[in-house]
């Protein structure tokens, strides 16, 4: 396993992220303890999750994903073998986890507390914004029309409060999701002005159909030092190949959840066809090429990989023993040409 330092702290992350939002919806907590288990084995440190976990988000699931690892942490006395992150839910579409939410000091205070007394810990190593306080185009929608008014809760506001956790001992070091170029750079500079903490990470979309973060938000990785934690890396498990043909085998995702439709587009389609024959003439299994491309991205930190089995968990993690070619990585960039960002 590879480890990587996240600039700006003392975290040392490993290369593969264990993802958990399946937890308590698609795995069982037996189930989410093997995964645990089976992951801290091959090297994995770096365990990420979130309040509103498991997805697709429910009143009578929300908080599970973080009961389930809180459990697998008292039980295994590994606290402090793993880099633990988790997220404060962002203001949008899910009102049961609190009355009137916001990224404001009463918000996050309470999603603070609630987050660490369902981890069973005193303190989370990364603490993310899960989506900006703001609305946003954070995943590329063309002709977004951004809102007139203005937000009540402003990011130095935020930025403040979190730094209020960092300061108790709550938290170690804060990152982002969702983030756009604009968000990153504003939260960097209030950090500066103010002598308040940066934020050090940021949690976003990366995949072979959604390459969006190279278009100016690698740039402000290269040069301020916030690497990408990558998520969704095979594209809800498209770049697999699976679901090609009209395929819904049982039990998948998007088998199971009609919203996870984003990378079903006509291009992204076309692109997954031609991502997945591309692996084969290469002898490689198509979700494992997938993956070790996100793997050798400079930007990226840390591979968020999710599996509901132990079979997909090792394939996943085996990704790291892969390097990809000079001749492959040209056979890449051509369909990324043809195909550019066909599920942004």
């Amino acid at each position: 396993m590879q480890y990587n330092k996240l600039p700006h702290s003392t975290l040392e992350i490993s290369q593969i992220c264990l993802g958990t939002m399946t937890y308590g919806e698609q795995n069982s907590e037996r189930e989410a303890f093997e995964q645990l288990d089976y992951a801290l084995e091959r090297g994995v440190n770096f365990i990420d999750t979130a309040e509103m976990y498991p997805v697709p988000p429910k009143a009578d699931t929300q908080g599970l994903t973080e009961t389930y690892i809180g459990n697998w942490l008292k039980k295994s006395g590994k606290r402090e073998k793993v880099v633990l992150a988790t997220k404060v839910t962002g203001p949008r579409n899910i009102p049961y986890i609190r009355d009137n939410m916001s990224l404001d000091r009463r918000n996050i205070h309470q999603a603070i507390d609630d987050s660490l007394k369902r981890l069973q810990t005193d303190h989370i190593d990364l603490y993310q914004l899960h989506w900006p306080q703001r609305q946003t185009n954070c995943f590329g929608q063309l002709n977004y029309p951004y809102p007139d008014q203005h937000e009540e809760v402003t990011l130095i506001e935020t930025l403040e409060t979190l730094a209020g956790l960092v300061q108790a001992g709550k938290v170690r070091y804060l990152g982002v999701s969702n983030e756009t170029p604009w968000g990153v750079m504003t939260l960097l500079r209030l950090a500066e002005k103010h002598e308040l903490p940066r934020i050090v990470s940021i949690q976003n979309p990366y995949n072979l159909l959604n390459r969006s973060f190279e278009v100016g938000l690698s740039e402000v990785s290269h040069y301020e030092g916030v690497q990408l934690l990558a998520y969704s890396p095979l594209a809800f498990g498209c770049l697999s190949g699976k679901y090609l043909n009209d395929n819904r085998p049982s039990g998948a995702r998007c088998s199971l959840f009609e919203r996870f439709v984003r990378y079903f587009t006509p291009q992204g389609i076309k692109a997954t066809e031609a991502y997945v024959k591309l692996a084969r003439e290469h002898s490689l299994d198509p979700a494992q090429m997938a993956l070790a491309f996100v793997n050798q991205r400079p930007f990226v930190s840390s591979n968020i990989i999710g599996a509901t089995n132990l079979q997909q968990l090792k394939s996943n993690i085996d990704s790291l023993d892969i390097e990809l070619s000079e001749e492959l990585l040209l056979g890449l960039q051509e369909i990324g040409i043809t195909y550019s960002n066909p599920c942004p």
